[in-house]
């Protein structure tokens, strides 16, 4: 049968001027700036994320914590933080919670659960208490009454020891034995008229009278010995006589002390008891409060930080004095592990590290009990031990202060265990997408804990009732950062260019942060111009001056291909050759720049060679575009013919890594135009991927391919021929500069939307790509029908070789 005739024109036409651009309708507000505006502020948009927060926040059982994830600059915290505040006002307020010295134990110090904002008072009470018992126990203890009372005891100790002296020496003396106080002790010798006989005269005494006289003094040895082993007991005893006074005047003076201080917490249990273990303390102890102690007491807790009373203090971990009403929310930006829950600090006294209950600090776990507890995700992974901290204070349900220096071994000094304090906190985590699906992948008790997932959206549909939402949300932003009043024009422009930031025309953006710099920026210009409203203008010269900013590679790129260091063409046609278009960013600035791709074919196995996977300079995606190209091939051409090609393809001066299929089209096109020896306009650039069916497939940044090839086709004077092939599926993101704009209208310069293969082959070479009649043949002058028949004679080739003998080592 015939062919079906084909024809050179070209069916694919440039957009029309509405489809490159979509301006902002803000028909639903009457209004001449942002002032005659009413503000929103919260989640705009986020009715997923709403949903997902007012869960996670009211349902009560462990483990329903929250993992709020979005785009950076979201201002995710501020939003949910805004949720929050409401919820938390209607909630009664958590309890308070001190520490308490444990008598018993030092090193374990006691913690005591008080009803809200009454630990001040009990704090100031115990203060009170130990404040006033300096001052009144001195005093008891110099009273005439106590110190008659302690004479007495001391007199009576005196007096015992004197009279058994008296009584020995009295005994000695009808002996003519004397009892002398030597610096050694006490000594027995021989007297001879109230006088110590010296040794010489001793020595010439008869015999018989000296071993009298060593005998009695062996006898009265006995007796001094008994008498200086009883002193011992009786200064025992006149020591427990004293201490006995001690407890019964200290009983006395404390007692009404004590009952005052705890006639204020008589409903709570554990501070009465803790009251009652203090009076028992204070009378073991009274020596600290009297200036004149016994010599073994002086110097108690010398090496206690602070002062000795320190013991009966309290210490303040969380209260709730002063607060609002409701639950508290809190924020950690630096969560250490200290910080998030709790350390315990130390102090250095003569060279040696000492603490105890009094500097034991709470920590972010500590102030949200009871409420919210909001973390950055990145920075609790950053900080040693921190995530597994978290991870067990949530499953054990209670907050046990842990010393990190014990843990990595800094020190080895002695330190404390308070008690746990039992933890009810709903933690709200913040995080981009990719750090928690990575954390949902690795670590498989990220569900156990934070079973809530909340997602922000990174932008919403594009009506006209959304745009009157987001111009509301622009006076907000405005009217919180003190900004001048905004124009209506000059909200039109912030509008679309939440449209360009969506990449979509039909979107818009609700990365508030990005909206919240540019409206800074250009409050700024208006100043600068001595306006009182921001205008259009002012937009305009903000997003210039970004732009300006950043783009300092951008121009370089530019500059050497202008320089013609870099080769592109803009003008003019080649075969196997094509400009394809990529896009760079860099510190959030993206920009897009054109690339050469050419082609060279010749008889072979069938292969297409990647010369940029070959280098391993081409990424996964890359190459899997170039695989695809085979798949084409061999699907569309010389069905009854093995595939006898050898192609290489590669992008020319591409000197970093390639990743990405946005070019396979190109490549594609490269490729047919090397088989059918067709040359490509160069005044064309080309983006978009492709499927084994030939089908254009929709690739990311449109919008700066055009505009990056379009500067350097301005740059060299534009011809009215040139432009860029773009994905029909791709229209819809256009959200193009004005200059782009303007030139496309004055006829100067294009946009292509193509759907397949050979719309675009047809457009690039000016020939028709030719469709299989219904023999299965292109016709013979088509494209399709050139390439096919170019592959036919590879084929050839190759059998003749093989019939000749050659050895088929080829590629």
């Amino acid at each position: 049968m015939d062919a079906i005739p084909e024809t050179a024109e070209i069916t694919v036409k440039p957009l029309a001027l509405d489809r490159l651009y979509r301006p902002a309708d803000l028909s639903r507000l009457a209004f001449a700036t942002t002032a005659d505006l009413e503000p929103i502020d919260g989640l705009v948009g986020q009715a997923r994320a709403a949903e997902a927060i007012d869960f996670g926040t009211r349902v009560e059982h462990p483990g329903f914590n929250l993992f709020v994830i979005g785009p950076q600059g979201a201002r995710m915290q501020d939003a949910v933080k805004a949720l929050l505040v409401a919820q938390a006002a209607t909630k009664p307020r958590p309890n308070d919670w001190v520490y308490v010295n444990n008598f018993t134990d030092p090193e374990r110090p006691i913690a005591i659960e008080l009803p809200p904002g009454r630990a001040r008072a009990f704090q100031q009470a115990m203060h009170e208490l130990i404040d006033d018992l300096q001052s009144a126990l001195p005093a008891v203890f110099q009273s005439e009454d106590y110190q008659t009372r302690r004479g007495a005891i001391d007199e009576a100790f005196q007096r015992k020891q004197a009279e058994a002296f008296a009584a020995l020496r009295e005994k000695a003396g009808t002996q003519d034995i004397g009892i002398l106080r030597t610096p050694l002790g006490f000594a027995l010798a021989p007297v001879k008229e109230g006088q110590v006989v010296p040794p010489d005269e001793f020595a010439t005494w008869p015999e018989a009278r000296r071993q009298a006289v060593q005998a009695a003094i062996a006898t009265l040895e006995k007796d001094l010995e008994h008498i200086v082993h009883q002193i011992p007991k009786w200064e025992k005893q006149r020591r427990d006589e004293v201490r006995e006074l001690n407890r019964e005047t200290a009983k006395f003076a404390v007692d009404q002390q004590i009952d005052e201080a705890k006639a204020d917490f008589t409903d709570i249990a554990r501070v009465t008891r803790h009251i009652e273990t203090v009076r028992a303390d204070l009378v073991e102890n009274v020596a600290m409060f009297v200036a004149k102690g016994e010599e073994g007491e002086e110097g108690v807790d010398e090496l206690r930080p602070g002062t000795p009373f320190d013991r009966y203090e309290v210490n303040i971990l969380v209260t709730q004095d002063g607060r609002e009403p409701g639950v508290p929310i809190i924020e950690e930006l630096h969560p250490t592990l200290g910080n998030l829950i709790g350390r315990i600090e130390y102090l250095s006294r003569r060279g040696v590290l000492t603490t105890n209950f009094r500097l034991v600090k709470a920590g972010a776990l500590h102030r949200a009990n009871g409420g919210y507890l909001l973390l950055d995700a990145r920075a609790v992974l950053m900080e040693p031990f921190s995530w597994t901290a978290l991870k067990r204070t949530l499953r054990r349900g209670e907050i046990a202060i842990e010393d990190i220096s014990r843990f990595i071994g800094l020190t080895s000094t002695a330190s404390l265990e308070p008690d746990p304090i039992p933890l009810k906190v709903k933690v709200v985590l913040f995080g981009d997408r990719l750090l928690y699906f990575l954390l949902a992948a690795y670590d498989p008790e990220l569900g156990e804990h934070f079973k809530v997932l909340a997602d922000f959206e990174n932008d919403l549909a594009r009506t006209p009732e959304t745009e009157a939402i987001l111009a509301r949300l622009v006076a907000g932003i405005a009217g919180r950062n003190g900004l001048r009043p905004f124009d209506r024009d000059a909200v039109a422009l912030v509008l679309e260019h939440a449209a360009r930031l969506a990449d979509h025309a039909g979107k818009l953006s609700l990365v508030v942060e990005q909206l919240r710099e540019v409206l800074i920026e250009a409050d700024f210009c208006a100043r600068d111009a001595a306006r009182e409203v921001v205008a259009r203008s002012d937009v305009e010269s903000a997003l210039a001056a970004r732009i300006r900013r950043a783009a300092r590679i951008r121009d370089r790129a530019q500059e050497v291909i202008l320089e013609k260091v870099a080769l592109i063409d803009t003008a003019g046609t080649h075969v196997g050759q094509v400009n394809g278009l990529s896009v760079t960013e860099l510190g959030g600035f993206a920009f897009g720049r054109p690339t050469r791709i050419t082609c060279r074919v010749r008889p072979g196995s069938g292969k297409v060679v990647d010369i940029e996977r070959e280098v391993e300079l081409g990424g996964p995606v890359h190459s899997k575009g170039v695989l695809i190209l085979s798949g084409f091939l061999a699907g569309h051409y010389a069905l009854d013919t093995p595939m006898s090609l050898f192609a290489s393809l590669v992008f020319e001066q591409s000197y970093a890594g390639v990743e990405g299929d946005s070019a396979s089209s190109a490549e594609l096109y490269a490729l047919l135009s090397a088989l059918a020896e067709a040359p490509l306009r160069q005044d064309l650039a080309v983006t978009g991927s492709v499927n084994q069916h030939g089908a254009i497939q929709a690739i990311g940044g449109v919008n700066e391919k055009i505009e990056g090839f379009f500067d350097i086709c301005r740059a060299r004077g534009l011809t009215g021929t040139q432009g860029v092939l773009i994905p029909e599926a791709n229209v819809q993101h256009l959200m193009l500069r004005a200059d782009v704009i303007a030139a496309c209208e004055a006829g100067s310069f294009a946009i292509y939307p193509v759907a397949t293969i050979d719309d675009g082959i047809a457009l690039l070479s000016g020939r028709a790509a030719g469709r299989r009649a219904t023999d299965g043949r292109y016709p013979p002058d088509s494209l399709n029908g050139q390439v096919e028949a170019r592959l036919r004679a590879f084929a050839s080739i190759r059998r003749d070789f093989a019939r000749q003998g050659g050895k088929d080592t080829g590629p």
